[in-house]
């Protein structure tokens, strides 16, 4: 039985909690169990926010065990070291110097670039990831983040 386990991290206000919900409902949309959860801290004031996302045949807890991440997923550099530890041997981790600096039309639109470039490592068809995101944004936003998730996904093949 395979479980993914991945860890989405960043501040406070960069839609961690948002691309993490964003990450669950797309792997539902494909078929899995899913189970999350969150650390928020001092989100409030711009501290540091964790969500943990595992999704696969069944999944009995939402934590991911510390070592055990798939996926590290790092909207602000200065988590990247806080939170390599939860990253297991060979795991892959995605920073933001994934994407070009200024190719995005919306800083706010991050964190679904990086999902865009997470999609590629996963095995969830392009077509539930876009549903989720739809789902989880204003429509005036789907042009922006359509956008932002194909720069996700160009710059993670290229």
């Amino acid at each position: 039985m395979h479980i993914t386990n991945i860890i989405i991290a960043g501040l406070g206000g960069q839609g961690v909690i948002t691309a993490s919900d964003m990450l669950a409902d797309a792997a539902f949309r494909a078929g899995f169990d899913v189970k999350k959860s969150e650390l928020h801290g001092m989100s409030q004031r711009g501290g540091s926010v964790t969500s943990d996302v595992r999704f696969g045949d069944k999944i009995l807890s939402p934590m991911v065990p510390f070592g055990e991440a798939d996926v590290l997923l790092v909207l602000e550099e200065t988590q990247v070291e806080l939170n390599r530890p939860c990253l297991r041997n060979g795991g892959v981790l995605l920073t933001p110097d994934c994407i070009a600096p200024g190719v995005l039309k919306n800083k706010k639109s991050l964190n679904v670039a990086m999902l865009g470039c997470l999609s590629v490592v996963l095995d969830i068809p392009k077509a539930h990831w876009l549903d989720a995101v739809h789902a989880h944004l204003a429509e005036k936003l789907h042009r922006l983040n359509d956008e932002a998730f194909a720069v996700g996904r160009h710059a993670t093949t290229s």
